[in-house]
């Protein structure tokens, strides 16, 4: 595997998993005070047009880091607005 795939593949898995803590500490707690509703709507709809951008260009690496994070930031986004 070339090396900018690596460093790609790296990437996708850290900025995707930094999302796990923040999701399970706002489920456990039920306290979602400390997150910003502005910040995770519009990061979650960037996430979903990097996803379908994905898709156009046929980029699965692109399609799948950004699924997976989409799903995590929407389930943080849910949570925000179900404990405020």
């Amino acid at each position: 595997m070339p090396l900018a795939d690596w460093i790609g593949a790296i990437a996708a898995t850290l900025t995707t998993a930094s999302f796990v803590p923040q999701m399970l500490q706002t489920f456990r707690s039920k306290d979602a005070s400390g997150i910003s509703l502005g910040m995770y709507s519009a990061f979650t709809v960037g996430v979903a047009l990097w996803l379908v951008y994905g898709l156009l260009l046929g980029a699965w690496p692109v399609v799948i880091a950004n699924a997976i994070t989409g799903s995590l930031a929407l389930c943080i986004l849910v949570m925000k607005l179900r404990y405020r």
